[in-house]
């Protein structure tokens, strides 16, 4: 169970970024999340939601993964998922933002542990 209450952690963030990319790129709460400004928002607001989209893909493989009727394919489906995040978490944080390893990659971390542990 406590497992896939971080996987399941991991998609609700990654449904959360889904939606601050795609549908509130420009607003106050996302520009002071991704630390940009009115300009930027606006001129990177297509590649934000390109970025949201696939924010959104490894929320939904995270997602069949908990709910897939078999248990063992749905946990190797959660580590193939967990491992995704994880890369982009640790490309991101070196390539854009440090603070992306802590807040996407150590949940990530620590349901991925938690799926192979369990």
């Amino acid at each position: 169970m406590l497992a896939q209450f971080f996987v399941g952690l991991v998609a609700v963030e990654h449904v959360y970024i889904l939606i601050l990319e795609m549908f509130l790129w420009t607003t106050p709460r996302a520009r002071k999340a991704f630390g940009t400004s009115v300009e930027q928002a606006e001129v990177t607001k297509p590649l934000a939601a390109n970025q949201g989209l696939y924010n959104g893909f490894l929320a939904a493989g995270l997602v069949w993964g908990l709910v897939h009727p078999n248990a063992v394919t749905g946990g190797e489906i959660e580590i193939f998922f967990l491992v995704c995040v994880l890369v982009a978490a640790v490309y991101g944080g070196f390539s854009a933002k440090r603070s992306i390893l802590l807040v996407q990659g150590l949940p990530a971390l620590i349901a991925l542990a938690l799926v192979l542990w369990l």
